[in-house]
């Protein structure tokens, strides 16, 4: 057995970012900037008005002053002409500031009468001028790699950019196996259990940004693993949850290696999860499961997800780390990371229970698995203690 940091590490040595294609701004939402894009202006173009008020000197700015208004400024229409000493232009927010002036009263303290206005109050400090080029200037870069969030579209978009260069989707097989499994919706004989892991997988990693194909269930025969491989050409990468463990029925490993799987290692000393197989099988990378529900999810927390990330150009990094104080005293561990599913509420980590690998409910109920290395010392409440958030 290798420790997870090993495994994850030659999980990294298997992928590499993907090529990138170039996407209209509106369909980029939550893709992966791959290549770094500059400003094609600045933001404001112009000095603009804060504030709907009127545009003066700052000189003017004094209780009691009258003022003359020459015009109106409003958004898209701004005022030609520019103001000077006693003179105004009505102004509203967004609107360009007009020459000459370089303050705007607010109306609020401002009483008009006509074409004149008269400062009422001059309690202001802040101009309300956002100067040209505040909020980023024609050339500001937006480095890549970084996730296309809505805030950060709507940067791109007022950068005047329409089209940007994304890190392809990775494709992802997902491939169930096991002759116990039927799907979702189906009716099982006395035997039989109902297929979840891919379900699961295939949202976590979707959430991610991958493409996931969710393949037919392979039974366990050496044909419908052959079939299953062969509906899995063209992905970047191969999941397979189930039979890949040493016994008479798991035969996932075997018909891998007949396809020519160059295997990177087999067995994680980790729980849930142990038994893990990982290589290469022509241009996939290929990973394989443990088939016990709450196994296969943390093993795609642990490693499927951080693999995805890096192809997508993210960087090779795990699955990000939290601390938090212990709830309860918890014993010493084992000599096998494990990840233990754990309730956080209020700063404290609080471990369930019952820890069984089969426990889809209590992996549903979980928001962080509460890590615990191997050989670890028994744990007091209050301790810190390192965590991986659900």
């Amino acid at each position: 057995m290798i420790s997870v940091e090993a495994a994850l590490a030659q999980l990294f040595t298997l992928i590499s970012p993907l090529e990138s294609e170039t996407l209209p701004l509106g369909e980029a939402a939550g893709r992966v900037l791959a290549k770094s894009v500059t400003a094609k202006r600045d933001q404001p173009p112009f000095p603009a008005s804060a504030m709907d008020g009127y545009a003066i000197q700052s000189a003017d700015f004094k209780v009691g002053t009258r003022l003359s208004v020459l015009g109106e400024a409003a958004a898209g229409a701004r005022f030609d002409g520019s103001v000077g000493a006693g003179q105004a232009v009505r102004i509203f927010t967004g609107a360009p500031v007009p020459q000459g002036a370089d303050w705007i009263a607010i109306q609020e303290d401002v009483d008009a009468a006509g074409t004149q206005i008269t400062i009422r109050a001059a309690t202001e400090t802040s101009a309300y001028v956002r100067a040209a080029g505040t909020d980023f200037k024609a050339g500001q870069t937006l480095e890549a790699p970084l996730i296309l969030t809505p805030q950060r579209i709507a940067l791109l978009a007022s950068m005047n950019i329409s089209e940007v260069p994304v890190t392809r989707r990775p494709d992802v097989a997902l491939i169930s196996t096991g002759s116990e499994l039927v799907m979702p919706g189906e009716t099982p004989g006395p035997d039989q259990i109902i297929a979840s892991n891919t379900f699961g997988l295939k949202a976590m990693l979707e959430q991610l940004g991958a493409t996931v194909r969710l393949l037919p269930i392979a039974h366990d025969t050496l044909p419908a693993l052959r079939t299953a491989f062969d509906l899995a050409r063209g992905a970047d990468l191969i999941v397979t949850i189930g039979g890949a463990s040493v016994g008479d029925h798991d035969l996932v490993g075997d018909v891998a290696l007949e396809l020519g799987m160059q295997r990177a290692f087999y067995k994680v000393a980790m729980r849930p999860g142990k038994p893990l197989m990982a290589g290469r099988i022509g241009n996939a990378a290929m990973i394989g499961l443990p088939g016990n529900p709450v196994s296969a999810m943390v093993c795609g927390t642990v490693f499927v997800a951080p693999m995805v990330r890096a192809m997508m150009g993210l960087g090779q990094h795990p699955a990000p780390h939290q601390n938090a104080a212990l709830a309860q005293d918890i014993p010493a561990n084992g000599p096998r990371a494990h990840y233990m599913r754990a309730v956080l509420k209020g700063g404290q980590i609080t471990p369930f229970k019952r820890q069984d690998s089969a426990l889809l409910s209590v992996l549903a109920d979980a928001n962080a698995l509460l890590l615990r290395p191997p050989h670890d010392c028994a744990r007091k409440a209050g301790e810190q203690v390192s965590y991986v958030p659900l």
